[in-house]
């Protein structure tokens, strides 16, 4: 068994490292009826953000990338650690073309972010934390990736909105496989209706 590591020596997927702190409380101020409609509305912002990020992994999966260009701020931020690679880009578009790239009729994605902790720092602002899980095949570059990672993000409310503003995540593992033949899928969504990979 691994010794238990001391404090410090890998902050960065502590709240503390990540740069996260406690939002308002969840809970009701007090009896009166402004207190109850910042609750509810509190309830309402956070159910969206969940919304906001479950689309997100939807449409990575399936390759829908107008959709996914209206769930981030158009100057958002990306920062992503994996065991091969690295990303860091600046802006909707900048990041829209790179997922171009990976999820195409040649690729099959299965991510699944869930255990969220969101925290609603103001009325146009928050963070969340996402434990995600996925599994990526690229089969143009002969490629199995599968691993779990943590997100963090920031959220912003645009006109009533909620749009992904800064988004990082770091793996907890990742495994790569080289594939001499493509897997024998049954069915192959991105074969039928992605966008075609020009190699």
């Amino acid at each position: 068994m691994a010794s238990a590591g001391r404090a410090g020596t890998n902050p960065s997927l502590t709240k503390k490292g990540m740069g996260i702190v406690d939002g308002w409380p969840l809970e009701v101020a007090d009896e009166s009826p402004r207190a109850l409609r910042k609750a509810i509305q509190m309830l309402l912002d956070i159910e969206a953000i969940r919304r906001v990020k479950h689309a997100y992994f939807r449409c990575l999966d399936t390759g829908n990338f107008e959709e996914i260009e209206t769930l981030f701020h158009p100057d958002v931020k990306l920062h992503f650690i994996g065991g091969t690679y690295e990303w860091k880009l600046q802006g909707r578009d900048e990041y829209v073309a790179a997922l171009t790239q990976s999820f195409h009729t040649r690729s099959v994605g299965h991510h699944n972010g869930h255990h969220p902790e969101i925290e609603i720092l103001s009325a146009d602002e928050a963070t969340g934390v996402w434990y995600l899980h996925d599994n990526m095949w690229i089969m143009s570059n002969k490629n199995f990736t599968t691993g779990t990672a943590i997100y963090w993000d920031r959220y912003r409310k645009i006109d009533g909105k909620w749009l992904i503003a800064d988004t990082k995540y770091e793996r907890i593992y990742e495994l790569n496989e080289h594939k001499r033949e493509d897997p024998k899928f049954d069915y192959h969504y991105l074969a039928k209706y992605g966008q075609k990979l020009h190699e």
